[in-house]
């Protein structure tokens, strides 16, 4: 019986693989609130024009939105904290370049540089699902999955005591810092993920996808400065519908595209992926209204008079909120599902804006609305990739979970545009200056409180699921205990041992090994199935289809052994897995 341990897909993640994953995904978000603060500054600072250094915030968002899918693609690939620890670098590389510059193009490519970073969303969840048990990945997504709004409520009161008190550029070299902490903590404590996709990268669809992006993000970023209804934002929304027309026809003929369609117009993906654009305009709207309205003078008569830090301070609650409400999520969609625990955070965010509306009097009523929709929105992006993760094959959760997370770009940059707009045309003008009005600030709540309507409506026809099955779906890791659970069943019905592979699991002197973890994975990597051994070691495992699989076993107390084995298809292959010796006890 040859052995080889080289093909088993370990599952090794520590206690610590969690919080280093959800850091990076912090890290990100620090990245792209960094410039909040100084955004009204930014002209001067660069000596431009402000259509100019809009540039600065827009070219981040489109690299971000075009990297995601493609770096979650290529994790599916070739490796998924491979491609976490490449994103990264690139962050740091462009944070370090902004940092030694004040000229504008070069800001412009140091912060396109830093949009890269947003791939590691996706790519963290993706090795999350490969490698957690099913007990803890319900909470360990929701974490990786609000981290992002965590770093952004942290990252505004830092940043902005950074730059009252010191040079902005510090602000970039406090970015490029975390980012190689990030990228050390990753090396030392986050194993590789085993499981790759089948198939080659698909250039041509990402080059498709990247121009149609462009076309489509640019006049939303840009068309409050060029003009709805001109020449340059029409046409521009008409290449984009062209292209993304084109590029859908080409990935629907390509064997292994970047984006399987077929997959994302599945109703479940689809009607998550169009909620997750209403969670991402919801999101926006506060952090545009609350921080301005916090820094308007007292002597606007609805302005509070706050400063930048203050300011900072207050909408802080809405990251912290998104953290705690992690844990909470788990035990709700464990309970209910994630189909539910998303209706409920859309109708807490409903809640919150409506109630916003009535308190914008005082600086403690923002953190009071912080809190409320900090909340709802925990709890809404928690259960997003859960629902994708549920309607997807293990192999495809990166670019699924990438195209999840361009959703939610989408929605923030929509909103970004839309609130700008809003508050541009309401605005006074005072001495020249365009001063931000109580009207703008409550249209912009109701379009967010709009948005969430939508996103309510689009929940409601997700598919319904009996709690037992949202558990088995939320749990799962790699689809191997939906799948266990249909080998129980098709053993349970035919009465007969099914056609797979049976034996027994044994210890280097021959003795049975109780309660061994026995995993069947396919020849494109993915688990077929799994199973634990009974007390006296035997283990029975059905297969899919006859062909050629790999049996790994684990247990306790015992190194771990990969055993490649051929089933024929139509009678049980009788296999004992011998492991190959003890290990020393940690």
């Amino acid at each position: 019986m040859s052995h080889t341990t080289t093909d088993e897909p370990a599952r090794r993640a520590s206690g610590a693989t969690v919080p280093v994953l959800a850091f990076a995904g912090i890290v990100v978000a620090v990245m792209q609130t960094l410039l909040v603060p100084v955004i009204k500054d930014l002209p001067r600072l660069l000596d431009t024009s402000p259509s100019n250094a809009s540039w600065v915030l827009t070219s981040t968002l489109l690299s971000g939105a075009v990297a995601t899918p493609i770096m979650g693609r290529l994790g599916d690939l070739f490796g998924k904290r491979r491609m976490l620890i490449a994103s990264l670098s690139v962050m740091v590389v462009g944070a370090l370049l902004s940092a030694l510059t004040d000229a504008l193009v070069p800001m412009i490519v140091g912060r396109t540089l830093q949009g890269f970073a947003m791939g590691a969303i996706p790519l963290g969840i993706g090795l999350m699902r490969d490698m957690l048990p099913r007990e803890r990945l319900g909470s360990a997504m929701a974490l990786m999955s609000s981290s992002i709004g965590v770093g952004g409520g942290l990252a505004l009161p830092a940043a902005a005591l950074v730059a009252q008190h010191t040079d902005w550029h510090a602000l970039y070299y406090g970015a490029a810092g975390l980012g190689v902490l990030s990228i050390t903590l990753t090396l030392l404590v986050v194993p590789e993920s085993p499981l790759r996709a089948k198939g080659s990268f698909d250039l041509p669809g990402a080059l498709g996808l990247t121009a149609g992006l462009i076309l489509f993000l640019l006049p939303i970023s840009k068309g409050s400065d060029w003009g709805w209804s001109s020449p340059m934002t029409l046409g521009l929304f008409a290449a984009a519908l062209v292209v993304l027309l084109l590029w859908g026809l080409m990935e629907l003929r390509v064997a292994a595209p970047l984006v399987d369609l077929r997959t994302t117009a599945r109703r479940e993906v689809l009607l998550t992926n169009l909620a997750s654009i209403m969670v991402g305009v919801s999101f926006f709207v506060i952090s545009l209204v609350l921080p301005q309205l916090l820094q308007l003078p007292s002597e606007t008569g609805y302005g509070l008079g706050q400063s930048m830090v203050v300011a900072g301070l207050c909408v802080a609650p809405l990251g912290l909120t998104m953290m705690f409400t992690a844990p909470v999520y788990a035990r709700l969609s464990a309970r209910y599902g994630p189909r539910t625990t998303l209706i409920i955070g859309l109708v807490i965010i409903g809640i919150g804006y409506a109630g916003g509306l009535g308190l914008m009097d005082a600086a403690w009523q923002t953190v009071v609305t912080s809190v409320l929709i900090g909340a709802g929105i925990g709890l809404a992006y928690s259960s997003l990739p859960a629902l994708i993760i549920g309607a997807v094959p293990a192999s495809e959760t990166g670019a699924a979970n990438g195209l999840n997370t361009l959703m939610r770009s989408i929605g923030t940059s929509v909103s970004s545009a839309v609130i700008g707009m809003v508050l541009a045309n309401t605005a006074n003008d005072v001495g020249g200056t365009a001063v931000p009005t109580m009207q703008g600030f409550r249209v912009s709540f109701l379009i967010a409180a709009a948005a969430v309507a939508v996103g309510l409506v689009l929940a409601f026809f997700l598919p319904r699921r009996t709690p037992a099955a949202a558990v088995t779906q939320l749990r799962a890791s790699s689809e191997e205990d939906a799948n266990l659970a249909r080998a129980e069943q098709a053993l349970a019905g035919a009465g007969q041992p099914p056609h797979g592979f049976r034996g027994r699991v044994l210890a280097a002197d021959g003795a049975p090994v109780a309660r061994a973890k026995v995993t069947l994975i396919d020849r494109h990597g993915r688990q077929a199935g799994a199973t634990l051994s009974a007390g006296d070691g035997s283990y029975t495992l059905a297969v899919p289809a006859g062909g050629p699989y790999v049996l790994a076993a684990r247990a306790a107390g015992h190194a771990p052994l990969a055993h490649a084995a051929t089933h024929g298809g139509d009678r049980p292959v009788d296999l004992d897995l011998s492991l190959p010796g003890e290990t020393v006890p940690a």
